[in-house]
């Protein structure tokens, strides 16, 4: 058999995936983050002068950049989709592969593939929520441009937004929740908002004429169709669940409702914002993506704001939930964000909801006893660890000591459980003995002698400290930065995980 005409061939193509693999690791990131940063910084400001020529050509710049591209991909190919492909099958997983996507990403003659769809569960499981995924060439194009619109998104959006905002999360929703409900002269009716469907039902012709972006592309991420058990099927209103987008789009078309509550209620004749205006009505809006709450004096203010926001959502084809939006008594209590906000003797307490400890309490179940049934006792304890760290982590803040102290004690009668059904002819303090021991002078703990499961009775509550909800991440840097640091300490020092290093204490204590 001749190889002659294969072998030239074979060779080319190991120099050029050899090519493009040392590119791709070639690439200075911290010079493409700064390059990044820059350019959004600069969308920013001219945002921020109105300077709408300016944006547009500055946006132009940011998504035809090398560097952009290159982190678009690397951001597409390192979250927790990356293993995820879309309809055409397709995974980036090699450094051939991500750099031959920066070269070949451009706008031209750009059209998107279909989505993928699949159904996830929703927190009831009676009801499953749609979710589109793209292509991975199309989340890299999704992930390009929103760089270029998050400046301006950040300029224009709503200060009391809270959800899929850099340097923002849903603790500081909570802490601005609490601030506005905790005084004695505070709001005591609450209209609790959720948006049926949100994502799914965002009016298309909307977004076209008022999200600043290429409108060609724009086009393509929204008309782009899915594929459903083999079916095409058409998109003719949303911006699904699964983009890298979506997210973006759905803020930017709640945006103005904080504005609208303004121009209604805190205005005088003059259009100026007055203090007596706001403590007359009280109204306050708190919003984290599509779940918001707005305070009100009375309940008939309240029923007025729920018209009000329903024909603001009208007009970008959305409705609020009939089921779930309700007007509460600020005694009664509501749930927001995974927490309770209830009012017990004029006294404001926060903790976490009946829904979370459960869902909390289920999940440690199906490790312990229907996953962990065969499972070694070091593999127990490292799940549950991630479970326990990240929802304490989550909860921390609120008042949570007896719930944390609870929710230790059905952790401790379930593996008492997993201990009786692995040994099930051996007394109950042969088992106590076997998995359960004294390390540090704390006795009775679960622990290997390597791993120890925590003790969530010993994890401290550390009030969040509140955001300066003016602040813009693009524009006032500094302030994020030394607010994350004085986050890490805090938690470090609360941790007994150490101090920081040198050139971050220095960062803390001169704040540059």
């Amino acid at each position: 058999m001749n190889f002659s005409n294969s072998t030239p061939d074979k060779t080319e193509k190991l120099k050029n995936y050899k090519l493009l693999a040392n590119q791709w690791e070639s690439i200075d990131w911290i010079q493409v983050e700064k390059y990044v940063n820059r350019l959004q910084t600069r969308i920013a400001k001219a945002t921020v002068k109105g300077d709408k020529n300016k944006t547009k050509r500055l946006q132009y710049l940011l998504t035809h950049s090398f560097y952009a591209k290159s982190y678009a991909i690397k951001k597409v190919t390192s979250n927790k989709g990356k293993n995820t492909s879309g309809v055409d099958k397709k995974l980036w997983s090699t450094p051939a592969s991500k750099m031959k996507a920066v070269l070949m990403l451009t706008d031209k003659h750009y059209i998107a593939k279909p989505l993928r769809r699949v159904y996830i569960s929703k927190k009831n499981k009676s009801k499953k929520r749609p979710l589109g995924i793209p292509t991975m060439y199309d989340r890299a194009m999704q992930t390009l441009y929103a760089l270029a619109l998050e400046p301006v998104a950040e300029v224009t959006g709503d200060n009391v937004s809270f959800g899929f905002r850099q340097g923002r999360s849903a603790k500081d929703a909570c802490e601005q929740t609490f601030n506005i409900l905790a005084r004695k002269c505070s709001p005591i009716w609450v209209l609790e908002g959720d948006i049926k469907g949100c994502f799914d039902n965002i009016n298309h012709n909307w977004l076209m004429e008022n999200i600043p972006m290429d409108k060609r592309v724009m086009k393509q991420f929204l008309k782009s169709g899915f594929i459903y058990k083999g079916e095409m099927f058409p998109t003719e209103k949303g911006s699904p669940q699964g983009g890298a987008i979506s997210s973006l789009y759905a803020n930017m078309t709640l945006d103005g409702l904080e504005r609208l509550i303004q121009d209604k209620y805190h205005r005088n004749t003059k259009g100026k914002i007055e203090n007596h205006y706001r403590a007359k009505t009280k109204v306050n809006l708190v919003r984290y993506a599509d779940d918001f709450i707005i305070t009100a004096k009375t309940k008939e203010i309240a029923e007025e704001i729920k018209d009000l926001v329903s024909l603001f959502l009208k007009t970008r084809g959305l409705t609020l939930s009939e089921e779930k939006t309700k007007i509460t008594h600020i005694d009664t209590g509501f749930d927001f964000l995974g927490w309770t906000f209830r009012k017990f003797k004029g006294k404001l307490i926060v903790k976490p909801s009946k829904d979370s400890i459960k869902t909390m309490i289920r999940k440690c179940s199906n490790i312990i006893l229907k996953e962990g049934k065969s499972e070694t006792q070091s593999k127990i304890i490292r799940r549950l660890n991630l479970i326990i760290r990240g929802w304490t982590n989550y909860h921390r803040h609120v008042v949570a000591s007896q719930v944390f102290s609870y929710i230790n004690n059905t952790i401790y009668l379930l593996l008492q459980q997993w201990a009786k059904h692995r040994h099930p002819n051996k007394n109950s303090w042969w088992r106590l003995n076997k998995y359960w021991h004294e390390k540090n002078k704390k006795r009775w703990l679960f622990t290997t002698g390597e791993y120890s499961l925590i003790n969530l009775r010993r994890i401290e509550i550390i009030r969040h400290p509140k955001l300066q909800i003016s602040k813009n991440p693009f524009i006032d840097k500094d302030y994020f930065e030394l607010r994350k640091l004085n986050l890490k300490l805090l938690f470090a020092a609360r941790n007994g995980e150490g101090m920081l290093e040198p050139y971050e204490l220095e960062t803390l204590k001169y704040g540059s």
